[in-house]
């Protein structure tokens, strides 16, 4: 029988779920091993420090690796947050952008956009890869269409050129490539950084 009064679990409860705890956080919580560490945070005696997710965009993607790299846009280090439901890249959101030669039933081709994102700091393959590991950065807004990476293009033996994308399907997320010789649609928007 438990120590605790139904009015302190009552109100634990409600807290819970009004900072978005889903019900599978809170069998998680009551899973987690090193519950103790977080009696000391709320007793004062440690601190909460989040993970940095830091992605070497440097680095050649892992999807299709095996693949030649026909464009890898370098950026360096890039720290991924999320947060109020978006996802930022250094400081700066992500956004999903669309061309205007794709939306309102319009399609564009694969290499017109290509060359359309050349100016644009669209994201590259290497936070395609990061992401597919670390979902719970992704916001849910993505599950509607697709997300490519443009900053990545890459070429199979037989001379085509493909991009990568993101997407929800099957419970999951996976990815895919698309052939530039491809018609990009209002539902395919490309990761790119907003705007200031």
């Amino acid at each position: 029988m438990s120590s605790y009064k139904e009015g302190q679990v009552h109100q634990l409860m409600e807290r819970l779920e009004a900072e978005g705890f889903t019900p599978e956080d809170i069998t998680k919580l009551g899973q987690y091993k090193d519950l103790g560490k977080i009696r000391q945070v709320v007793r004062g005696y440690a601190k909460i420090v989040p993970v940095a997710n830091i992605v070497d965009c440097d680095a050649m993607p892992e999807i299709l690796s095996d693949w030649q790299k026909e464009e890898h846009r370098k950026s360096g280090k890039v720290e991924l947050e999320h947060r109020d439901g978006k996802l930022y890249a250094n400081g700066q959101e992500v956004a999903r952008y669309l061309s205007e030669k794709q939306k309102d039933g319009k399609v564009v081709g694969g290499h017109e956009l290509r060359q359309e994102l050349a100016d644009k700091p669209v994201l590259n393959a290497c936070v395609l890869d990061y992401l597919l590991k670390h979902p719970e950065l992704i916001p849910e807004e993505w599950k509607n269409g697709v997300t490519y990476f443009w900053g990545t293009i890459f070429r199979r033996s037989g001379g085509n050129l493909y991009v990568a994308y993101l997407f929800w399907g099957g419970g999951g997320w996976r990815w895919r490539c698309d052939w530039l010789g491809y018609g990009w649609r209002d539902y395919e928007p490309a990761a790119c950084l907003a705007s200031s």
